[in-house]
């Protein structure tokens, strides 16, 4: 393995084989383009695609499909206001509304409310395609000519789904574009030139159309679980991490341009250098995230499995085409700031250098201080309102959600989206009168029987809305009820049933994957630092940076965006996420501060690896950042919080952890840090193979400046 990791990121940096591996990107995108178009082909956005696997909720949408051909979904039209003029203008709507209908199904007359100040018709609507349309229609006709003081929505399970799809089918096109001109921009002022965002950018690109094709054909051919929110993160993901892996390499490729007279060697020896630190960081994403593949909730399996490819494909895009891309250029694209054979990296004395130094007199303060602000803002995380109603999952209200308020306010709750229960029909008359005499449920409508006359399906009415508390607590009683019926095998489904099923799967899946996690990415920093004290301590500090990003984002959720929770989903991606994209500048600047340990010894090697690493890991933390920033301005409540929480946790690893909290633990621990590796049994530092070497925890605190790797600005 250690031989092909030398080999592959040698190969873009041969005079001759740079333009084959252009040749082949090349090829490639223009072969397999047309593919990349073909991911919205695979994508699952069916009943069961945000479902726990296994659920009892997902179980019945499975066995409903049984009951007809085309199946059902009802639109709900709400008339408030003027009660006279709602009742005329609802039965003429009626009529038109027909014509909607499913075939074989009617619309019946409109439903007053018990108070008399609502009326409400269903339309039973064929779950095919062109839902959406249908529902549109039905939107512009009960809001054209509407009498005066009457106010018209429609909403349901029609309208409901109709509204999120809606968010959904911008979503790629929005976050492409949004991500896009992020990343350039901060790419224009990192560099300050004209021409070398360009490269990172387009890299990117070639990276983009690899993981739609490479998502696209495993989705088809393999099984690989698709929805409309991973793949609309994969893009930001990719875009995010291959930038960071872009400016290291710059980074390492600037400083060799201004040892080496040839472009050539000089990319040469910066990819045998940034190499092993940038496949790690990509193996620890990838395989952080692929251990979502042992939750039980499927969007979250979607969105680890997903990730996992675009991370790969991110990784193989900037170790090939960048370094092919910047050799064949030259070095005019650093224009105006070109890197001269012969000339300093950078100034003696940098913004970094003077960190290190200013945490090397106080390590032990340094670190108790960074542990004492993040040890705080973890504690606001003890205050999160967990879970979201469906009205608090839009930033904006859309009219689904406008409708289900004034059915809860004039009808029982639950009458526009009833609880399901499936059940054998040769017990289902017992099953009825058990539903009924459950405690909150309102009443109880019979359903349909499968052609074979198997099954039979009840529409359970709950007395509270359907994504309340006392709702929840209503369907568990519903479920005790049926299921102690024998032979029945009644299961209980319905929007409330899932949101439980959910709710109860996302605990789960924090206790089973958050310890395959951690146990992944402490083996990786093991393999990577030949030390068991070291990558102890880095775990320790990522699993406190996102507690700490989990408190911040909490107070942001309440006093500036004003959300009333935090999505059940939020706390395991946000872990998953933050650990896997938070171990990865540990992992930049800590194998930089092992290579200069063992020529500086442990104390210089630390100073030395924050002031080499301190520009790019800032940039690219940056970067990042806001690449994940994006999502905050979506109007789903769980993006916009996924976006929040990764973001401001990026930024804790950037400007706390990585640069004052790891390098001040390093020096306080002196070189036990590298137990029991070989850093840690004997001195190293120059001369020290002939015996002559100087212990490296002495006191003194020589230039930090002094390093090797360059600024990003020369």
């Amino acid at each position: 393995m250690s031989a092909w990791i030398k080999r592959l990121p040698t190969a873009p940096a041969g005079r001759r084989t740079k333009w084959l591996v252009l040749a082949a990107w090349l090829i490639a995108t223009v072969a397999l383009g047309p593919l990349a178009g073909k991911l919205g082909d695979v994508e699952e956005s069916g009943p069961n695609a945000f479902l726990p696997r296994g659920a009892e909720s997902a179980a019945v949408n499975t066995e409903l499909e049984k009951f007809r051909t085309d199946e059902l979904m009802p639109a709900v039209v709400v008339y408030t206001g003027d009660a006279t003029a709602a009742r005329e203008f609802a039965a003429d709507e009626r009529t038109e509304f027909a014509s909607f209908a499913a075939k074989g199904e009617q619309v019946a007359p409109p439903v007053p409310s018990d108070d008399g100040k609502a009326l409400m018709t269903v339309v039973p609507l064929d779950q095919g395609d062109g839902l959406t349309d249908r529902i549109d229609e039905l939107r512009d006709i009960a809001g054209a000519n509407a009498p005066p003081g009457v106010d018209i929505e429609v909403g349901g399970p029609a309208g409901s789904l109709t509204d999120q799809v809606a968010v959904f089918d911008t979503l790629d096109s929005t976050l492409m574009i949004a991500t896009g001109s992020v990343v350039a921009i901060l790419l224009l002022l990192t560099y300050r030139s004209p021409i070398l965002w360009l490269f990172p950018l387009l890299s990117v690109g070639f990276a983009a159309v690899l993981t739609q094709v490479g998502t696209y054909l495993l989705a088809k051919h393999a099984g690989l679980p698709v929805d409309p929110q991973s793949a609309g993160i994969l893009m930001v993901l990719v875009f995010g991490v291959g930038t960071d892996y872009a400016l290291l390499l710059i980074a390492r490729y600037r400083e060799e341009l201004h040892r080496q007279e040839d472009r050539h060697t000089a990319m040469h020896i910066a990819l045998r250098r940034s190499g092993p630190a940038v496949l790690a960081s990509a193996g620890t994403i990838a395989v952080g995230l692929a251990c979502l593949v042992f939750a039980d909730i499927n969007s979250s399996r979607s969105l680890g499995l997903v990730g996992a490819v675009g991370v790969v494909c991110a990784f193989l895009a900037m170790v090939t085409v960048l370094p092919a891309l910047l050799v064949i250029a030259g070095r005019w694209v650093f224009w105006p700031f070109v890197p001269r054979h012969g000339t300093p990296a950078r100034k003696a004395r940098t913004v970094w250098s003077r960190i290190g130094a200013a945490v090397a007199r106080r390590p032990r303060w340094s670190w108790l201080m960074s542990v004492g602000v993040t040890g705080v803002l973890a504690l606001s995380a003890t205050g999160i309102t967990m879970g979201l109603s469906q009205a608090e999952m839009f930033q904006d209200k859309p009219e689904s959600v406008v409708a289900q308020e004034r059915i809860s306010a004039h009808y029982p709750s639950g009458a526009s989206d009833p609880a399901e229960i499936v059940a054998g029909a040769d017990r289902g008359k017992d099953v009825r009168a058990a539903a009924a005499a459950t405690d909150g449920v309102a009443s109880v409508r019979d359903g349909d029987r499968t052609p074979d006359g198997a099954l039979v399906s009840y529409a359970v009415v709950l007395e509270d809305a359907p994504d309340s508390q006392v709702a929840k607590d209503t369907v568990d009683r519903l479920r005790d009820a049926v299921h102690e019926i024998d032979g029945a095998d009644a299961l209980v489904g319905g929007t409330t049933a899932q949101t439980l099923d959910t709710q109860r799967a996302a605990d789960r899946d924090l206790r089973t994957v958050i310890p395959i996690v951690l146990l992944v990415v402490l083996g990786v920093l093991i393999l990577l630092l030949r030390s068991l004290v070291a990558p102890l301590l880095l775990l320790a500090t990522v699993v406190l940076s996102f507690l700490a990003a989990l408190g911040g984002s909490n107070l942001l959720f309440e006093h500036v965006f004003g959300f009333a929770g935090v999505d059940w989903s939020i706390p395991l991606m946000g872990f998953v996420f933050l650990v896997a994209l938070g171990i990865d500048y540990n992992i930049f600047l800590m194998h930089r501060v092992k290579e200069e340990a063992g020529r500086l010894g442990h104390r210089r090697g630390v100073l030395e690896g924050l002031t080499s690493t301190g520009g790019v890991i800032t940039s690219a933390g940056i970067v990042l950042a806001a690449t994940f920033a994006v999502f905050a301005g979506l109007p789903l409540v769980t993006m916009a919080q996924m976006g929040v929480i990764v973001g401001v946790g990026i930024l804790l690893d950037t400007f706390l952890v990585r640069t004052v909290l790891v390098p001040a633990l390093a020096l306080d621990l002196g070189r036990v840090f590298w137990w029991p590796g070989r850093l840690a049994r004997r001195p190293s530092g120059p001369g020290a193979a002939t015996g002559t070497g100087t212990d490296s925890d002495s006191d003194s605190a020589p230039d930090a400046g002094a390093g090797q790797e360059a600024a990003l600005h020369g």
